[in-house]
């Protein structure tokens, strides 16, 4: 059925010689031919099996299955008797010795010596089962069968849809799964059902194919990761070496990492995309060569400038520089990264106005930007133009001291993170210790917690990250 995709019943149309035209399905077929076969057999299936000889020609044979596990192949004019037999048997119960006396089909002793069904009970069963999951998983589940066999008594059939392929196999021994499938409409599909048990047992459960994201409330706490502190490098995607710069994550709402790849070269990465509200990627050191959806050809990130990676935005990592590393924000903490198998980068159609999810993809350079006034009175700052492409959803800035003292201040933005790239300071938090901060430390600043930076080097520069990108700074 092309609308289902199920595997339906064909229909059949037999004219006999008493000028008697019906059409029958292929259970009927099967009635007739159980009536036809002398003695009674119950037949299990058929099928034309189509023969080419050496010489070229053309010849069709039926292959008649029974229930017993016996099976007789047989020419065209055999198969025809057969059903012209059960057709004159049709309003008969079927008695092997006057259907044998009566019976004008040729009849082959070696082929139909009856014998005696080796089908035990608990088999038929089973033949049963599996007859019910077929149509539960075609018309139910809208899936489609690719396979089943054997064809004399099917123990294993083999569905796939909805991005999986899943085995049904009889004799398996091991207990029935859990199928969890993933939809657009859950609440449509399958009549707003969110659990449903095939005949076999298998437990199935549907699920948003794109769920929204959900931003976990954050959970503010003030944060130092030390680099001298030596927390572990973990081996993360593609070989890529992990260090958490917020062991908390703020309750889940955020997730930055200082990563880096030792042994530059090829890196073994493929097409993805990430399930995210916001996500950074700042060069720290190093370079390395990245390739995005709708962007033209690769880029190379090197060490001072950043991307965003807006929300689903196919890219694939390429080539790195020896010991390259960057600093990586992501929110929320836990979300989903997937691989795109079908799409090439870079891809032909190039339109870098697109907006996924509302934001822009944004390559920002330090050699192009312009040094202002930061919220912050003794420091200025660069902007990367992220809060402007990403309707506020976080803003992006790399600072710098511009004189010797700098005041207290809190503020009331959500999310505020630091990272030292260069330089010195000491960061003074209300009611806590002096931290002395070098390169490689990162800093979370709660909201409306009073803090000041001092004893900064000339040379100090901060990697500083807000979300929301819009808030108010007090001193």
């Amino acid at each position: 059925n092309p609308d289902t995709h199920a595997h339906e019943d064909k229909i059949w149309e037999l004219t006999f010689e008493d000028n008697d035209t019906t059409n029958l399905t292929r259970m009927k077929m099967m009635e007739l031919l159980t009536k036809g076969t002398v003695p009674t057999k119950t037949v299990h299936s058929f099928r034309k099996w189509e023969l080419t000889t050496t010489h070229g020609a053309h010849i069709r044979t039926w292959v008649i299955v029974y229930d017993d596990k016996s099976h007789v192949q047989l020419t065209n004019n055999d198969f025809y008797s057969l059903l012209s037999n059960g057709h004159s048997n049709r309003g008969e119960e079927p008695k092997v010795e006057e259907s044998k006396k009566e019976s004008q089909a040729p009849v082959n002793p070696v082929l139909f010596e009856e014998k005696k069904s080796i089908t035990t009970p608990e088999e038929r069963e089973q033949l049963k089962e599996l007859r019910e999951d077929i149509p539960f998983f075609t018309n139910t589940l809208k899936m489609k069968m690719d396979m089943i066999y054997p064809a004399d008594n099917p123990t294993v059939a083999v569905f796939s849809g909805h991005g999986i392929r899943v085995r049904i196999d009889k004799e398996a021994d091991i207990p029935p799964g859990k199928l969890r499938i993933l939809c657009e409409d859950p609440e449509r599909f399958c009549k707003g059902k969110k659990h449903l048990k095939a005949p076999n047992d298998t437990i199935i459960e549907f699920d948003e194919l794109n769920p929204p994201i959900v931003l976990p409330t954050t959970k503010h706490s003030f944060v130092v990761r030390k680099l001298a502190d030596q927390a572990p490098w973990i081996i993360g995607r593609a070989g890529m070496q992990y260090r958490d710069l917020i062991p908390d994550r703020l309750g889940g709402s955020i997730i930055a990492s200082h990563i880096r790849i030792p042994d530059g070269g090829p890196v073994p990465d493929m097409v993805h995309y990430h399930s995210v509200g916001f996500q950074l990627i700042f060069c720290y050191k190093g370079w390395v060569d990245l390739v995005y959806e709708d962007q033209g050809e690769p880029l190379r990130l090197i060490a001072g400038n950043c991307v965003i990676q807006p929300p689903e935005i196919r890219h694939q990592v390429l080539y790195a520089s020896d010991n390259i590393e960057v600093i990586e924000i992501g929110v929320p903490a836990d979300h989903i990264t997937t691989i795109d198998h079908e799409m090439k980068l870079p891809n032909e159609v190039i339109n870098i106005d697109r907006k996924f999810k509302g934001q822009k993809f944004v390559h920002h350079k330090e050699n192009e930007a312009v040094w202002d006034e930061f919220r912050i009175p003794s420091f200025k700052s660069r902007d990367t133009g992220i809060a402007r492409n990403t309707n506020d959803v976080a803003s992006v800035h790399i600072i710098r001291p511009s004189e010797k003292k700098s005041p207290v201040t809190y503020h009331d933005s959500d999310i505020l993170f630091n990272f030292v790239m260069e330089g010195s300071m000491i960061l003074d938090g209300e009611g806590k210790k002096p931290f002395k901060l070098s390169p490689g430390d990162a800093f979370v600043i709660p909201p409306k917690m009073k803090t000041q930076y001092t004893e900064y080097t000339p040379e100090l520069e901060l990697l500083e990250v807000s979300l929301p990108g819009k808030f108010n700074t007090y001193y």
